[in-house]
């Protein structure tokens, strides 16, 4: 979800970036340049990061939903190498022997 706010995010930056002229004909609303558009978007970020101190619940709560979602990548993530493992894993037997068929055109076979 969140790549898909940056990803909205940049889109519109290179929009506004853009020397295309609108076909709308309304010249009321006043046009914004990418300069001032990533001025507004750093103030939203740093009203964004200073809500700890205007509501320490909503920090606490975010911690947790990070912390939870931590443990449940971290399991998922485990789930998925052991899958992996048991369908794509080598063995990895002390009984395993070595390839002594296959032969090099530069390297002699050790006796």
């Amino acid at each position: 979800m969140g790549f898909l706010f940056r990803m909205a995010f940049w889109f519109s930056l290179v929009l506004l970036a853009l020397p295309l002229r609108g076909g709308d004909g309304d010249d009321s609303q006043p046009s914004v340049g990418a300069i001032q558009a990533f001025l507004a978007a750093r103030d939203a970020v740093g009203d964004m990061s200073a809500i700890c101190e205007r509501k320490p619940d909503v920090c606490e709560t975010g911690k947790s939903a990070l912390h939870t979602v931590g443990i449940r990548a971290r399991e998922a993530a485990r789930i998925a190498y052991e899958l992996l493992d048991s369908q794509l894993g080598q063995s990895t037997t002390p009984a395993a022997q070595p390839d002594t068929d296959t032969t090099t055109a530069s390297i002699p076979a050790a006796n």
